[in-house]
């Protein structure tokens, strides 16, 4: 298990993200109303950048012809079509069987790090 660090906590704000190489690796770091996320910037689909979609909520279950938006600032969008992935899991919202990587991301002394390794594989771990 490796600690890559990505920033000081100071410069990665509530409802902010950065996009960081990590090898061969393209990963997005986010910080999701002050929790630490990571998600491969990789959109299983077609390959699109998936960090450079915009960072949303979604539409929550709901009765007919009522619209109830929730999840704000939890749900990232791929850029190309505009499929949606939970970031704190790497799931997609529409199949339980597509998703993204996630990565687990811990803080410490300041510093916001990323978990790349045997631990890398766990979802939801975060800080």
């Amino acid at each position: 298990m490796d600690l890559y660090p990505v920033s000081a906590v100071d410069d990665l704000p509530e409802g902010k993200f950065k996009i960081v190489q990590v090898g061969k690796r393209s990963i997005g770091v986010y910080n999701v109303k002050g929790d630490y996320y990571a998600v491969l910037n990789y959109c299983p689909h077609q390959g699109a950048e998936l960090c450079k979609g915009p960072v949303c909520g979604t539409t929550l279950e709901s009765n007919v012809f009522e619209f109830i938006y929730g999840r704000d600032q939890e749900i990232v969008r791929c850029p190309w079509h505009g499929w949606e992935f939970d970031l704190k899991t790497g799931k997609s919202l529409f199949s339980e069987k597509v998703r993204t990587r996630s990565y687990p991301v811990v803080v410490e002394n300041g510093t916001v790090h990323l978990v790349i390794g045997a631990e890398a594989n766990k979802e939801g771990t975060h800080v």
